[in-house]
């Protein structure tokens, strides 16, 4: 039995294990995507003590301090998840069970997909969802990125790096990335806002030829493009957490207190997956933290009985 498994292999989830592990906590990672979606980031600019790196050596830094400590990773999809009939818990992966006194889930979130025809038809075929991946196949041509976040300000300016022109086109009136992004997006000369604005439909047959807009740009309805970059959110991978009846937001995120507790006793959350307003790698990384420290107080506060008994 361990005392703590943290779903999730992420920044948020190592660095929770982390600091379970400095408590003297026994713990297992589970994980499908070791690293998790902040190895698609080119350039991480706001982590304390690191001037500048890419995401993927900083889930690379963050995975190697956890390491330190003896620490289980089995990489894998949890498949179920429920409570015994005993106050611990099973996380069944599509090859192992795992008896847990406490669980931490750090599953992040997936892209939130655009749902306008041509989508689907032209995913992965002049629609994508990472410039990090993607942006050397569309050097020299025009592209657009969907989206007013900061994460869709620094997919257009990773572009503009291969690309002629980069479109933003979003459905307010301002982007709205960190200001020091929103100084790179003013100084860049490649970029250009389409503001107001929606995209109704993406046009081609076997490769994007361009987008189909809601209000006419420069005259016309129809923008033409050689690449489609979609960045509009996400949707929180909180299914499991339903299973334990954890309570989730509108939005489907995992409800938590100021210190990672949900309504469910031994389950904590942290990371994009809960309903913390600003989802950063720094806050990702404290709120697993805040959940590790009250596993370590849940585990040595409670007693615990070995079960196969489903509750």
């Amino acid at each position: 039995m361990y005392d703590l498994v943290i779903i999730g292999s992420g920044v948020t989830g190592y660095g929770a294990a982390m600091y379970a592990a400095r408590l003297d906590l026994s713990i297992a990672v589970i994980g499908d995507v070791d690293g998790g979606t902040i190895t698609l980031t080119d350039d991480v600019a706001n982590y304390p003590g690191y001037l500048q790196l890419t995401g993927k050596e900083l889930s690379e830094k963050i995975k190697e301090h956890a390491l330190d400590y003896p620490v289980f990773i089995e990489s894998g999809t949890v498949t179920d998840i429920f409570r015994c009939k005993e106050n611990c818990f099973y996380v069944v992966t599509e090859n192992k069970s795992f008896l847990t006194k406490s669980i931490i889930i750090a599953t992040g979130m997936k892209e939130r997909e655009l749902e306008v025809p041509g989508h689907d038809e032209l995913k992965n075929r002049g629609v994508s969802y990472c410039a990090l991946c993607d942006a050397p196949l569309y050097k020299d041509k025009i592209v657009a990125v969907i989206g007013g976040s900061d994460s869709a300000a620094k997919e257009a300016l990773l572009l503009a790096k291969y690309c002629p022109k980069v479109y933003i086109i979003y459905r307010r009136e301002k982007i709205r990335p960190e200001p020091i992004n929103a100084a790179r997006i003013e100084r860049e000369p490649k970029i250009e806002i389409i503001s107001k604005t929606n995209v109704t439909e993406i046009l081609g047959t076997n490769k994007v030829t361009g987008v189909k807009l809601d209000r006419p740009y420069n005259g016309s309805d129809v923008l033409g493009l050689d690449g489609v970059f979609v960045a509009i959110g996400g949707i929180p991978y909180s299914g499991l957490a339903k299973k334990l009846g954890v309570e989730v937001n509108e939005k489907g995120e995992i409800k938590i207190d100021r210190s990672s507790r949900t309504n469910v006793d031994g389950v904590f959350a942290a990371g994009d997956v809960v309903d913390s307003e600003f989802k950063q790698a720094i806050t990702g990384v404290a709120e697993g933290v805040h959940a590790a420290y009250q596993a370590y107080k849940y585990v040595n506060e409670n007693e615990f009985i070995f079960t196969y008994q489903q509750e």
